[in-house]
């Protein structure tokens, strides 16, 4: 690995910087488009439904299957766990010269000022899908736990993570596959001319019920499919309106606690990663190997079998449904091992270097994707083209941003030490205006080991 790889900076407000760090935060701010472009460009409200409405031909089954299987979550769970080594580094540094008060004080005003700046990417920028807001009050109980050893932030990070496999185990699946027996032997029953008891009687009407319900439901849903695709598929004024009502019906609600709860809880993880110095890649090529083939194996399998369930398109309890975080956070184990795997080479620490910058700037990446798809390719006042990409040409579109972002990220650090939202969110954290480049004298650089 090169010293530039592997360099500690700092940025003009003092803040560290770890290239690695970058090279996995670019890595995972680039690919964070590809989860979000299909909500930009068609249905947010369908992609929770049938992901045939964002058309199924063999090209977007394909393209479907690869972001299911590689991406799906796994950029949000990266970000998440280098918030939490951001958060163990910044509140390190800030206790070498502050209590323990003035330290959370500080982080706290951090990330609500980044919390304001999710809000105004919601409502301003109309991006329903925003994490930062959520980011910003998942770091505010996160913190609290910084202190404790790796092994406690791992226990608790992973017991808030499984309760997924729990829950989602046992009342979506087993609970399904029970219902689902015992209906199928009361309506078997009924055909064949028995009596059925009262408690059998009981059940079939509720599962009657139920089906109605659902059925409503579904009406009501697809109804509501169609206000959103036409209302952003019209008029400047009715695409506005459409994504606020996107948003509103994002936040605040229960989607949105699951949601900082499991941002919560993954930067616990990414913090003992960080502790245990794996994430920032201290430990051995052969360990990391072993990252990549159990993050890979397991998960990767876990992955394959859920996208398979869901493309048999019907109301059979999934599995997945019990094992996505599990699966979540496996695949991103194996993405980090590949990633430090890749820069003990010299052709990997060239296919990876530009992704640090894309690293130094992930905020303004991000926004970046927002202003570029919904307010210029989407909108009817840009190129219109919501509602006209299904998945391949979406993903490839979604590819296409990235680069262009990715180049523009390396055009950019050459001249610049600090990208514009970070420029603004770090000011407004310091109380006075930073300055966009320091003299190099005042960035030092410390190598840090190699893995073997």
């Amino acid at each position: 690995m090169t010293d530039a790889t592997i360099a500690r900076t700092t940025e003009p407000d003092g803040a560290p910087r770890l290239a690695i760090m970058d090279i996995l935060r670019g890595v995972a701010i680039l690919g964070i488009l590809f989860m979000n472009i299909n909500d930009m460009g068609q249905s947010l409200n369908a992609s929770f439904d049938d992901i045939r409405h964002l058309g199924w031909a063999p090209a977007d089954q394909l393209a479907w299957w690869i972001r299911e299987i590689l991406a799906n979550g796994t950029a949000r769970c990266l970000l998440e766990m280098l918030f939490g080594v951001g958060m163990v580094i910044l509140t390190d540094r800030f206790a070498t010269a502050a209590s323990g008060w003035a330290v959370l004080r500080r982080y706290y005003v951090r990330n609500i000022v980044l919390f304001l700046f999710g809000v105004v990417h919601m409502y301003i920028l109309l991006w329903p899908g925003d994490i930062l807001h959520s980011y910003g009050l998942a770091a505010l109980v996160a913190v609290l736990f910084r202190r404790l050893r790796p092994r406690w932030l791992l226990t608790i990070g992973l017991s808030m993570a499984l309760i997924q496999l729990t829950m989602g185990g046992y009342f979506g699946y087993y609970q399904g596959l029970q219902k689902r027996a015992q209906t199928v032997a009361i309506e078997a029953k009924q055909s064949a001319g028995q009596k059925l008891t009262a408690d059998e009687t009981k059940k079939l009407k509720a599962h009657i019920k139920a089906k109605a319900e659902s059925a409503k439901r579904e009406a009501e849903f697809k109804s509501k499919v169609a206000a959103e695709d036409k209302g952003r598929s019209g008029t400047g004024l009715s695409w506005i309106w459409a994504q606020i009502l996107v948003s509103w019906d994002r936040f605040p609600s229960f989607f949105e606690i699951l949601s900082i709860w499991e941002a919560a809880g993954t930067m616990l993880i990414g913090a003992a990663l960080y502790k245990m110095g794996i994430i920032q890649g201290l430990r051995s090529r052969r360990y990391y190997l072993g990252m990549l083939m159990i993050g890979y194996g397991i998960g990767g399998t876990l992955r394959a079998i859920g996208a398979w369930e869901q493309t048999r398109f019907d109301d059979a309890p999934h599995t997945f449904w019990a094992t996505m975080e599990v699966a979540r956070l496996l695949m991103t184990i194996g993405h980090i091992g590949l990633v430090h795997v890749m820069v003990t080479s010299p052709l990997g620490q060239r296919l990876l270097q530009p992704f640090a910058a894309a690293g130094r700037t992930a905020l303004s990446v991000y926004v970046a994707q927002t202003l570029i798809t919904l307010w210029v390719i989407f909108p009817p006042w840009g190129l219109a083209l919501y509602g006209k990409l299904s998945w391949a040409p979406l993903m490839l579109l979604a590819l296409a941003i990235n680069a262009a972002l990715l180049i523009w990220a390396n055009l950019y650090v050459r001249y610049v030490d600090i990208a514009p939202v970070e420029w603004l969110w770090r000011s407004i954290i310091a109380g006075h205006r930073l300055p966009w480049r320091e003299p190099q004298t005042h960035r030092p650089v410390t190598a840090l080991p190699i893995p073997a």
